[in-house]
């Protein structure tokens, strides 16, 4: 059959649509949202092509409308890991011998797909499911996962293309395997296009997935899949199941032939994850990648030669889009005490004109936290700074869960650096503000670089360049991905990859081709044309 060396499509970044008033994408999602708002689904697991129900049906609400139901989602237990798990086995000959240009002509197709004829859906199951404003998951949804699925076949590409030296007489090149088994995928509720993501880049490069998204991201979880089979990926390549993390963690982590878990979520979770693995590391064929992106405590620092504005809107930006429920959130902000009265006044400005409501209003900026443990947790840290001694309530603090799990935008000035909300991760619309001595910017960073166990992201803000300088060599180690004059959040595939060290995961950065290198195994092969006939080297030779 005909051979060739295949060129794919060059990558370009996926344009975001605006959605403002009479537009045509603003008309098809909000149509998208009027359908699904109007029909209860009932969600199956995806097991070798086969769709699974089971007697445990778990019904889905909004987070910021608990009285509405959108459908409901069938309970597995280990009996249907245990299939997802055998399906993925058997489905890995298969697609592991299909021509690489099949598997890119797949996932560029799912793009495609994404961006076209299903970015209404998509947004819509995003914003309904994980209570997301319009923009929020056109960014996620729509644009990232898409940047996600062409880049990533761009660096696939690359990674072939790249091959060893060879030496006259001889031909080395070097071939990247798919790992021996299957991988696990463990995904978040917080971006549709991370739960995509890491199922899809582990399979786009021969692997064969079991994918457990969070209970609180199923339903959008149901359209990627349904997006998946549409491009044409086979049965039993990346198999869905929903049951309870521990349930799913026993089967998967204890069996044989586990080569790899592609995660995002907690510190916690992936610590005892990684704990479990090592515990087992004698049963398994082959040592599994660990790949994991987990929380941060990012940080915002500005100088006093800063643009106060800039910061302002850094933070409200940075701090309270998607409800600070993202892993690069801004959550503790250092100030310093000449210029703080410029910071914080436009800030409250800024967070006054903010409304907050349902995402299907397209006027409310803020949403729904994600669900009643989150909102328990971030009102009790509210709660604790209203009586604190070192802390005090700048703005918002307050919340209510009568109808949805609504925390208002908060800010709480400490004179404790390291005050708990300055450590502590809440993943929520909760800022903690430290105003320093302006002489003390060199020791600031010092307390800034000490006070958290987390190093995802992290902002500079500075009109000096020494000092920018300063504190992108000082905070080397603090942040995975760093910003100079910007919020610290919003890494766009194929221009910021993405990840952090310390707490916040292995760095191994999503939306690059090093990611797609943990999940292969190269194997050099050397090929002498003219092999030596006689043992003997030319030193040998007598004089």
């Amino acid at each position: 059959m005909p051979k060739g060396i295949f060129n794919v499509p060059i990558a370009e970044n996926e344009p975001v649509l605006s959605y403002a008033p009479d537009t045509t994408e603003r008309a098809e999602l909000k149509k998208a949202l009027g359908t699904l708002m109007n029909v209860e689904l009932d969600i199956p697991m995806y097991i070798g092509g086969k769709e699974v129900r089971t007697d445990n049906k778990i019904s889905i609400h909004p987070p910021h409308k608990h009285s509405h139901c959108l459908g409901y989602y069938h309970q597995g237990d280990e009996t249907h890991v245990h299939m997802a798990i055998d399906a993925a086995l058997k489905a890995k000959d298969a697609w592991t011998k299909l021509s690489w240009e099949h598997r890119a002509a797949i996932f560029l197709k799912a793009a495609d797909l994404v961006a076209g004829p299903y970015r209404a859906k998509i947004n819509a199951a995003t914003m309904l499911g994980q209570s997301k404003n319009a923009y929020q998951a056109e960014i996620d949804a729509a644009c990232e996962y898409a940047d996600f699925l062409r880049f990533n076949v761009q660096y696939m590409t690359d990674i072939y293309a790249e091959q060893p030296e060879s030496a006259p007489g001889m031909w080395n090149r070097v071939e990247y395997r798919p790992l021996e088994g299957f991988v696990f995928a463990l995904t978040p509720f917080n971006f549709t296009s991370i739960a995509g993501n890491l199922p899809m880049a582990p399979a786009l490069m021969g692997n064969t997935v079991v994918w457990k998204p969070s209970k609180t991201a199923v339903y959008s979880a149901q359209v990627l899949m349904e997006i998946f089979i549409k491009a044409g990926v086979p049965d039993g390549v990346i198999n869905l199941v929903y049951a309870s993390g521990p349930v799913v963690a026993q089967e998967v982590l204890s069996h044989p032939d586990f080569a790899g878990i592609h995660f995002t979520g907690s510190t916690k979770v992936f610590q005892n994850i990684w704990k479990t693995i090592g515990e087992n590391i004698h049963n398994y064929k082959s040592y599994p990648r660990i790949v994991g992106e987990t929380g941060g405590k990012d940080f915002i620092i500005a100088h006093k030669s800063c643009d106060a504005l800039a910061v302002a809107t850094g933070i409200v930006r940075g701090g309270f889009e998607y409800q600070g429920q993202k892993c690069s959130a801004a959550s503790r902000v250092y100030i310093p005490e000449s210029r703080s009265e410029e910071i914080v006044a436009p800030m409250l400005a800024q967070m006054a004109e903010m409304k907050m409501g349902d995402p299907t209003d397209f006027g409310n900026f803020i949403n729904a936290v994600i669900d009643e443990a989150s909102f328990d947790k971030l009102a009790a840290a509210i709660d604790a700074a209203k009586v604190s001694s070192e802390a005090r309530i700048i703005a918002g603090g307050n919340y209510d869960k009568s109808k949805g799990y609504f925390i208002e935008p908060t800010v709480i000035l400490t004179t404790n650096p390291r005050y708990a909300t300055m450590e502590e991760e809440l993943f929520g619309p909760v800022v903690t503000m430290y105003v320093y001595e302006d002489n003390k910017f060199e020791e600031t960073m010092d307390i800034l670089d000490s006070t958290s166990m987390y190093a995802l992201t992290g902002a500079i803000f500075s009109q000096d360049r020494y000092a920018a300088e300063l504190a992108t060599k000082r905070l080397s180690n603090a942040a995975g991905n760093f910003y100079i004059n910007d919020k610290p959040t919003g890494a766009v595939v194929g221009q910021q990859p993405f990840g952090g060290g310390r707490g916040s995961g292995t760095n191994d950065k999503a939306g690059s081709a090093s990611n797609l290198m943990r999940w292969v195994s190269p194997r050099t092969i050397k090929e002498t044309f003219v092999p030596a006939h006689d043992f003997k080297y030319p030193f040998l030779d007598k004089e």
